[in-house]
């Protein structure tokens, strides 16, 4: 059986152009530097399928060709062509588009266009492309290219005889124009409409339609009929009056452009402004028109960094002129969170499952997702009900823990949170499905290291000098009960209802005040979505525990969950020591284990917790331990690494414990005498060696060794236990299932029988994955 990825949880860029989602509803988004691929029409909802490595910058673009083909640009100026060849995404072509950083990307058949600050093939006079929109014509197979930039203008360009030529300028927005998308007529007759969003909270709809001159000799005298000169002065007069009263310009003016056909015949286009739509609170990052189909109207998403997602469709009400009529649009639908800029707000946005769907990612690079309920009963009503998502640590993810009965994962990122992943069981096996269950700590300090107490506490440290408890909430032990995750003891459920952080606070603090909590009580039968889970499911911080005069940098409980230690970073001999506290009333346990030099980078206490061995930026191991009359006394030091030790770790027997290093080596130690420890074995790896971690219990006499490196890559070692055999390679994860960054925790899931088989990594990379590694027995 070979490996299998089972979780892989990831966030999406801050760039609005940084996700794209195909006619078949996969999303494809940059998360770091990797392309991460989500299945959303799977009927079971797995979240993210796999990940893409290939990109050596923060990926800023992502849109399709097809169903089957798809490009992706970064920061470094890389430009990615991706195909499907038989089930599997390959990388089919690598190119340096630019020298600096693509920021915008858009398609049309097999023509491409990419934006960048540098010098480029349309001149831009040092504005920077934010967006770019391409399509035909209206009945003719010239193209219209729309740019906007660090302006409030939008461009007109148009290609015909293979040239480009700027034809218009579009004039009204007041900020930055952030966002454009073209709809194209489905039938003959329609208009083609550019939706233009900016940062001054206003969408602008424009038509571009076939233009004729009218050969009417009385069409001056008709009294509805302006030139361009009467327009031109009524748009200025309309500004003066914006700039002294706060109001906004409406553009009047018709453009006229003209463009050449293949045949070398002249025909005219048109371009009016049609529309403002007013409802966004702050500037809009994203516009996209709904899938077209014959018989639906024509619908436009849009996502703002107010928080909020509007669907915006034409109103039944006509406003009749001498020309014709003239629709108005409004606010069809809006969703969200009401009342303020949480986090940033929106980044982008768009349609699913032919427009049954609608998806926005934000600024934490989670998503969130909408569905339209077809199957109501009330007539020519739309219910639209919210669904859960795909999130993910926005950030490097430095630390994780599993709960010590394995039903739970805790990881913790420098994004300034931690988070609980579990697996909520289905009917069947191969219908659990791994989401975010909760998120008990939101920081004002990046997050290194998290480890459990028990079942229901956990202790994490951040870029302070304090390590922070926290306990379950009753919301938190209800909702895993109900899920099928876990189950607790009557005494388990007696705790406080939830947690908030008080006005003016810095600490989560225990409410029993069930009305702020209502929604929770409603997710009970439901995974939490985004929007709760960065709100309704914080853990009470229960105590702090000070001593260290730097910032924390690791932390560790051991086995039996009576002690934890944690170190901070030193340069100097006084601070580079590792201190023990007792998990019930969080006092120190003798002195200071001292000896290093440099900053300790990991501590592990043995099974029996008799001893701890402490690692370091020295280049040594130092090894404690437990005295009957408390804490620990230093029994045996070691300094052969060539270089930084960056882990260590204990295997479940007791009897050996691994170091793993930047020197390229992971070395097995062996107590020989009483307090001599050797290296019985050394295993050699292709780039520096930054985690380990010992599978708990082994059969067949073996056991397992996972090793993580700083390229990304997880290889898995076994031995005998029965004597210091040498170590043979099992398998390999390579990068594309598991990372492609410095590799900072691996953890294996306890289990209650056999082997484990499932291994949690984290990674600078930026997400978090659990794979699936089957025993193999020679």
């Amino acid at each position: 059986m070979a490996n299998s990825t089972v979780y892989i949880a990831a966030a999406t860029n801050r760039y609005s152009q940084a996700a794209a989602i195909s006619n078949n509803s996969l999303a494809a988004f940059g998360s770091s530097k990797l392309i991460a691929l989500w299945d959303i029409s799977n009927e079971i909802d797995r979240g993210i399928n796999e990940t893409l490595p290939g990109h050596e910058g923060l990926v800023t673009c992502v849109r399709f060709f097809s169903d089957t083909a798809f490009l992706s640009a970064d920061d470094c100026g890389t430009l990615i062509l991706w195909r499907k060849l038989e089930s599997q995404w390959n990388l089919t072509a690598k190119i340096q588009a630019h020298e600096k950083a693509v920021s915008s990307l858009c398609t049309l058949d097999d023509l491409l266009v990419t934006g960048s600050s540098d010098a480029s093939t349309i001149p831009l006079s040092g504005r920077y492309p934010l967006a770019l929109a391409l399509t035909y014509l209206p009945g003719s197979k010239a193209l219209i290219l729309a740019i906007s930039g660090t302006d409030s203008k939008i461009h007109i360009w148009t290609r015909s005889e293979n040239l480009f030529v700027h034809v218009s300028v579009l004039a009204g927005h007041e900020d930055w124009v952030k966002t454009l998308d073209f709809q194209d007529p489905i039938s003959q007759g329609q208009t083609l409409v550019l939706a233009s969003g900016s940062q001054d909270a206003t969408i602008r709809l424009w038509n571009v339609e076939p233009w004729s001159r009218p050969t009417s000799t009385s069409q001056k005298d008709r009294p509805d009929s302006l030139n361009d000169e009467l327009l031109d002065a009524f748009e200025a007069s309309l500004g003066d009056v914006g700039e002294a009263e706060g109001g906004r310009q409406i553009s009047l003016k018709r453009h006229i452009m003209t463009v050449k056909d293949d045949q070398g015949s002249s025909q005219q286009f048109s371009i009016t402004f049609d529309a403002l739509l007013i409802g966004h609170e702050a500037g809009v990052t994203s516009v996209a028109w709904k899938p077209p189909s014959v018989d639906s109207e024509p619908i436009l998403l849009s996502t703002s960094t107010d928080s909020s997602v509007i669907l915006w469709s034409q109103s039944t009400v006509v406003a009749p002129t001498k020309e014709g009529s003239t629709s108005i649009w409004i606010n069809r639908q809006r969703f969200g969170d009401i009342g303020g800029q949480r986090l940033g707000g929106f980044v982008g946005g768009g349609w699913a499952q032919h427009g049954e769907e609608a998806l926005a990612w934000g600024w934490t690079g989670s998503w969130r997702r909408w569905k339209c309920n077809t199957s109501t009963t009330i007539a020519h009503a739309e219910v639209w009900l919210e669904a859960g998502a795909i999130s993910g640590h926005n950030g490097p993810v430095k630390g994780l823990d599993w709960s010590p009965t394995g039903a739970y994962l805790l990881s913790a990122g420098l994004d300034q949170t931690t988070r609980v992943h579990a697996v909520i069981p289905g009917s069947r096996t191969e219908d659990s499905e791994w989401h975010e269950l909760s998120r008990p700590q939101i920081h004002g300090y990046d997050l290194i290291d998290v480890a459990f107490i028990d079942t229901l506490r956990f202790v994490s440290i951040a870029d302070e000098k304090v390590a922070r408890i926290f306990e379950a909430p009753r919301n938190f032990v209800n909702l895993i009960e109900e899920l099928g995750v876990s189950k607790f003891t009557e005494s388990e459920h007696q705790r406080p209802l939830a947690a908030n952080v008080p006005p003016l606070g810095l600490s989560n603090k225990a409410v029993e005040n069930a009305q702020a909590f209502t929604s929770m009580l409603e997710t009970r039968e439901r995974r939490p979505f985004e929007g709760e889970l960065a709100s309704t499911t914080l853990w009470p911080e229960i105590e702090k525990i000070f001593g260290h005069g730097y910032e924390s940098m690791t932390l560790t409980v051991s086995p039996n969950k009576r002690f934890l230690a944690t170190a901070c970073k030193a340069t100097t001999l006084e601070h580079a020591v590792v201190r023990v506290y007792d998990t019930t009333k969080y006092q120190p346990v003798g002195q200071p284990l001292s000896g290093h030099s440099l900053t300790v980078t990991r501590i592990a206490f043995s099974p029996d917790g008799n001893f701890v061995l402490s690692v370091s930026r020295d280049r040594s191991w130092r090894l404690f331990r437990a005295r009957e009359s408390g804490g620990f006394i230093p029994i045996a030091a070691d300094k052969s690494h060539g270089r930084i030790i960056w882990d260590c770790a204990w295997a479940s027997e007791g009897d050996v414990f691994a170091t793993a290093s930047r020197d390229k080596t992971v070395k097995i130690w062996e107590q020989q005498q009483a307090n001599k420890w050797i290296a019985v074995y050394t295993i050699k790896t292709s780039s520096p060696a930054t985690a380990v971690a010992f599978a708990p219990g082994g059969t067949h006499h073996r056991r397992r060794l996972a090793i993580g490196l700083e390229t990304g890559e997880i290889f898995v070692y076994s031995a005998l236990t029965t004597s210091t055999a040498p170590w043979h390679l099992d398998t390999t994860i390579p990068s594309r299932l598991a990372h492609i960054d410095h590799i900072h925790r691996l953890a294996w899931q306890p289990t209650n029988s056999g082997a484990p088989t499932r291994l949690a990594s984290c990674s600078e990379d930026g997400t978090l994955k659990i794979s699936n590694i089957p025993m193999t027995i020679e």
